[in-house]
């Protein structure tokens, strides 16, 4: 029967779940794009090496499918230690962070992923056990109680965010080395997809990659989720060769354009400039318009509009300018026309 710390890790790989992870790139060399991040980190790691020190603790942050927990397996390959993974939201109490860190080993690495969800009690013991590598412990309760420390051995954490402002100061302070992940340009996501075709052995066209490439908003995690939706859909109706044309068609049929923007994406921007006039508008007000979390528009669909100039955040809210109204086919506002005010 599995006790608490079996809860809190990561729980063993369901069979379909193996060939997801076959295509994550297993040594740094093998990682394409992020050439900033995996210079430093290659830097990082040959000096820990040259010293026989563990890894400093490292912190990447970025919006989310970029490769944060990718990297974090990754430096336990090059380190050649043991990867413990667990999330912020799954360690309720001080006690199940502890149950974890007494199970560590020299060396060993522990991801967080979503680590700006850690509660304060959590925080607090993670604190000393990042920076003196020790733990306290109350024994009893009242005036009885007494504080005793354990040393643990030396290793490192690695955390992951979509919501680097949400992490506490003194949390991210710990952190020796903190590195953004950006979007992917077209040049790395097509040798990404193109890998995955090999490792799936699936028959695609250098074109057939280049649209899946294309459509998948700068962001491995959804060009593999829609390299296997347009397999799947070559093999029923295309005779199972992706093609640019059987790429496109599939992609069509998916509700995905030509930049990668989905039905929530065009749903966000055709609520501000349908009901509010092109904005500005509040990302609550936005939320409730479409049925949506707030967290949901913040961390998924804002970034990658803002990334194409299809959004503007302002003081006031959120705007839509003027490549948005043009990608939708809409005739943009006259000049000087003031948008609604919400």
């Amino acid at each position: 029967m599995p006790n608490d710390k079996d809860r809190l890790l990561a729980p063993e790989r369901k069979p379909e779940d193996q060939a997801d992870h076959a295509l994550r790139p297993k040594r740094l060399a093998d990682l394409v794009g992020q050439d900033k991040v995996r210079e430093n980190l290659q830097i990082l790691l040959e000096a820990a090496r040259k010293r026989g020190e563990p890894l400093d603790h490292v912190l990447f942050y970025g919006p989310p499918g970029l490769g944060k927990t990718t990297l974090a397996h990754i430096l336990a390959n090059e380190m050649n230690v043991n990867v413990k993974v667990t999330a912020g939201p799954a360690i309720e109490r001080a006690g199940d962070l502890a149950a974890i860190l007494t199970n560590l080993r020299a060396g060993d690495i522990l991801f967080i992923d979503e680590v700006h969800r850690l509660g304060r009690a959590v925080e607090e013991v993670l604190y000393p056990a990042m920076e003196d590598y020790s733990l306290d412990i109350v024994i009893g309760k009242g005036p009885s109680a007494r504080s005793i420390r354990l040393s643990l051995p030396r290793f490192t954490v690695v955390g992951a965010t979509t919501r680097l402002a949400l992490i506490t100061a003194p949390l991210r302070a710990r952190f020796g080395a903190v590195f953004r992940l950006d979007f992917y340009d077209q040049a790395a996501m097509e040798q990404i997809v193109a890998r995955a075709t090999r490792l799936l052995n699936i028959a695609a066209a250098p074109e057939g990659v280049a649209e899946i490439a294309q459509r998948a908003r700068g962001t491995p995690r959804v060009a593999l989720r829609l390299l296997k939706r347009v397999r799947d859909y070559a093999q029923v109706r295309a005779e199972g060769a992706i093609t640019r044309e059987v790429a496109a068609a599939a992609l069509d049929l998916l509700e995905v354009d030509p930049l990668g923007l989905d039905d929530i994406d065009r749903r966000v921007l055709r609520t501000i400039i349908e009901k509010y006039g092109g904005g500005p508008v509040g990302l609550e007000t936005i939320a409730a318009a479409i049925s949506e979390e707030p967290d949901t528009i913040m961390d998924v669909v804002e970034p990658y509009l803002l990334q194409k100039g299809f959004l503007d955040r302002t003081p006031r809210g959120r705007m839509v300018t003027r490549a948005a109204y043009e990608h939708l086919g809409l005739t943009p506002p006259a000049n000087g026309e003031q948008p609604k005010l919400i």
